[in-house]
């Protein structure tokens, strides 16, 4: 049996961790190693405890989740960190995709939802369901990625793209294609390369906004 994800929340309202962990502990695959009611919490946690993947709520007292997101990428960046937010969050949650986090949860999301999207953080994945994605594209995530004058992607990399877009993971889409996984990950490597972006959300926005996908 495959270890199961190990799960840190910080979160500044008590109620929402205790929600979170009932919801992980009841849940096979998944375990929740600690919880952090603000950000230098979560970033000590983490160097103590080592977990898979942060869920990390954005405003917190002291140093909140921006800054703990700034410093995880530099001193763990092994840690995939997942952003909490509500929908009156949005240039917050802009802010965290560019420092690195891997996707957003709203913090009334469904159990499926939250299931999938740290499934898909502890693999080094991206996973935003299509109406989120939407709003990403909507506050402009595309136009803070670096200009890339190489934007004309080869007819297997626009499929591989445009499985990342319905949220496959990179071993459906080689399965789906008939290709390797390493594969799949060497056109993932050339199509972030070609639209000067470093991430899977980053890269389906800029498609998108460019009339690619």
């Amino acid at each position: 049996m495959s270890a199961s994800i190990r799960i840190l929340v910080a979160d500044d309202h008590l109620i929402i961790r205790q929600g979170l962990r009932l919801i992980l502990e009841t849940q096979e695959g998944f375990e929740m190693v600690g919880e952090a009611a603000d950000g230098a919490e979560a970033v000590r946690l983490c160097a103590e405890l080592y977990p898979d993947v942060v869920l990390m709520d954005l405003r917190m007292p002291g140093m909140d989740g921006l800054s703990a997101i700034e410093r995880l990428r530099t001193e763990q960046p092994g840690i995939a960190v997942v952003i909490l937010t509500t929908f009156n969050e949005d240039e917050l949650m802009m802010h965290g995709l560019r420092l690195g986090a891997k996707g957003y949860l709203l913090k009334d999301t469904d159990r499926e939802t939250l299931f999938n999207t740290i499934r898909a953080a502890s693999r080094g994945e991206t996973l935003l369901r299509p109406e989120l994605m939407a709003r990403v594209l909507a506050l402009g995530l595309a136009t803070s990625a670096p200009v890339s004058t190489r934007t004309d992607l080869t007819g297997r990399e626009l499929e591989v793209l445009r499985g990342v877009a319905h949220g496959e993971r990179s071993k459906e889409i080689a399965l789906r294609l008939g290709i390797t996984e390493r594969t799949v990950k060497a056109h993932l490597a050339s199509i972030y390369n070609r639209l000067g972006v470093d991430s899977r959300a980053a890269a389906i926005a800029v498609a998108a906004q460019r009339g690619i996908l």
